[in-house]
């Protein structure tokens, strides 16, 4: 590309995540080659496909593959967004297509406004097994953050295109698995200016398989999205827009699951029952009065009062029940071996991560310069990004190749000092027997001004692989509280914990971060600290 149409036309990436939807990629590749936009590129994020998603992309000429083993969609965009190289991205769902003129419409509003996080447009939602198509076309053009707290008007990602310096900032929290985007959307939109606008950009194909067939899900994940904005409402006008936003995503969902099970097309499961039952009453009993309810009686005749009292207390009408003593209802735990000996790595990634990366993601802004990372530099990279002017790595031997520095930092004399404007430090402490030691030297290495980040484990299972001879320590809050204090004398330091009695006990079995509730997992209780986390700047006259 000549330096005038690069110019004119900046670079525009269009990411597709896919899992085992290889069939539909042809059609998606065609509807971004008809774009009359000159300069874009297609990234394929193979995301642990079984079918024959490589060899569709391999025999497309000009369109990048890259795999991953099966993490979900939220890494699979943030993989794309690490071997993008466009100035604009596109996320398109590997089973959906762009309508004609879409880039060039999106391209034109952020060109035109070069403060906008992001533009977002209407689109057509395809239901394909009724052969039918609906237009989606709302008219928002203010206070985009308040509208977005009330739903989801934009309700397609591949409306929407990104400036690439957004995710310098934020990514895809891939925590969730479902309503993700919205998620992203209230986060850029809370911090920055973004548009919107009714031309049709995209088509959204709704069948049997997508994530949002599933209402009690999708009821689920968009009520905790809108949660997490809770603590970030400033004005008057933002907590009744969060407010109405709440009763708005029930009212939707649960009368689109009444319609579903008046039409027998959903399965009249307990997880809909109580999701009925819980968010619109009302509709539940109407559902009971015009359908033959007699088997879900005869069960809960069966089973109370223990039935009774755990849907109550699931539906949040009852307090959190204690059974009596011998009563105790163990189920899959009544076993003396843990479900997964790895962390949970191998059943989704492990649940104390959850804590690690959130802490993480808050303080990314101290992440720049010339950063220093132990073992690897993943979340240097991650969290960094442009902000990184230099990235190194200290490994304890020579058996890392991409090692800028050798040695145990506990007793690490040839590390330069006043060097680094960062040292992240996550889950390595506690191998260290001389962990004060690690800690003079972090501080002797740092900037004035520069910050040390440090994960450390309370509860935790050992490693059963190589750290288990070197896992010597566990911490509380108040023994790192201490440390710091010795460590980082006139500095500034903060010591959080996270954790509770259900983080622990899934963490100790082993179970993995999708399996568990997010929701549960951010209730905090400081006799239960999973992960202590700690952020220590360096004083400027050290």
């Amino acid at each position: 590309m000549d330096a005038s149409l690069q110019t004119d036309f900046p670079l525009i990436s269009v990411i597709i995540p896919c899992y085992n939807q290889g069939a539909y990629l042809p059609e998606a590749f065609a509807s971004i080659r008809q774009q009359a936009y000159p300069a874009v590129e297609i990234i394929v994020v193979d995301d642990g496909s079984t079918d024959n998603t490589r060899e569709v992309t391999e025999k497309n000429t000009g369109v990048k593959y890259v795999y991953q083993p099966n993490q979900g969609p939220s890494a699979a965009r943030n993989l794309g967004i690490r071997h993008a190289k466009g100035e604009m991205l596109v996320f398109l769902d590997a089973d959906d297509w762009l309508l004609p003129g879409a880039l060039q419409t999106n391209a034109r509003y952020l060109q035109q406004n070069e403060k906008l996080a992001f533009v977002s447009g209407a689109h057509d939602k395809v239901f394909v097994e009724d052969g039918l198509v609906k237009e989606e076309v709302r008219e928002v053009t203010t206070n985009h953050y308040c509208e977005l707290l009330q739903g989801n008007y934009i309700g397609m990602l591949a409306t929407v295109m990104y400036r690439r310096w957004v995710f310098d900032v934020l990514q895809y929290d891939v925590s969730l698995r479902s309503c993700e985007d919205y998620d992203l959307y209230l986060n850029i939109a809370r911090e920055y200016p973004v548009a919107h606008h009714t031309y049709k950009v995209a088509a959204y194909r709704l069948h049997t398989s997508n994530a949002s067939a599933n209402i009690p899900v999708m009821l689920a994940a968009g009520l905790q999205v809108l949660d997490r904005q809770q603590n970030r409402l400033r004005t008057p006008t933002e907590k009744q827009a969060y407010k109405k936003g709440h009763a708005i995503w029930k009212a939707y969902y649960t009368k689109e699951l009444y319609q579903k099970l008046l039409h027998k097309k959903a399965r009249a499961s307990e997880q809909v029952y109580l999701t009925l039952l819980k968010h619109h009453p009302s509709l539940f009993f109407k559902y009971m009065a015009k359908r033959n309810a007699s088997a879900i009686k005869s069960v809960i005749k069966r089973n109370m009062p223990a039935f009774g009292l755990r849907w109550m207390q699931q539906l949040g009408l009852y307090k959190p029940r204690v059974p009596a003593v011998g009563n105790v209802d163990l189920g899959d735990f009544n076993r003396a071996s843990p479900f997964s000996t790895d962390f949970g790595y191998d059943r989704g990634g492990p649940v104390d991560r959850y804590y690690i990366e959130n802490f993480l993601r808050e303080e990314q802004a101290s992440i720049k310069g010339r950063a220093l990372e132990i073992g690897d530099n993943e979340y240097t990279l991650l969290f960094g990004g442009d902000k990184i002017t230099q990235s190194d790595i200290l490994h304890v031997d020579a058996s890392n190749p991409k090692a800028t520095f050798v040695g145990d930092i506990s007793d690490a004399p040839h590390l330069p000092s006043n060097t680094f404007d960062a040292i992240v430090l996550t889950q390595t402490l506690h191998l260290i027997y001389d962990f004060k030691g690690a800690l003079e030297t972090c501080h002797r290495i740092l900037k004035p001004g520069g910050t040390l980040l440090i994960t450390v484990p309370g509860l935790t299972p050992i490693d059963h692989g190589e750290w288990k001879k070197t896992w010597y320590w566990a911490f509380t809050d108040k023994a790192m509280c201490r440390l710091m204090a010795d460590a980082f004398p006139q500095g500034a330091v903060e010591v959080n914990s996270y954790g509770n009695v259900y983080a622990a006990t899934t963490f100790l079995y082993g179970m993995g971060l999708p399996e568990v509730s997010i929701a549960k997992l951010d209730q905090h209780d400081p006799h239960f600290q999973v992960t202590i986390t700690v952020k220590a700047v360096k004083a400027s006259a050290a």
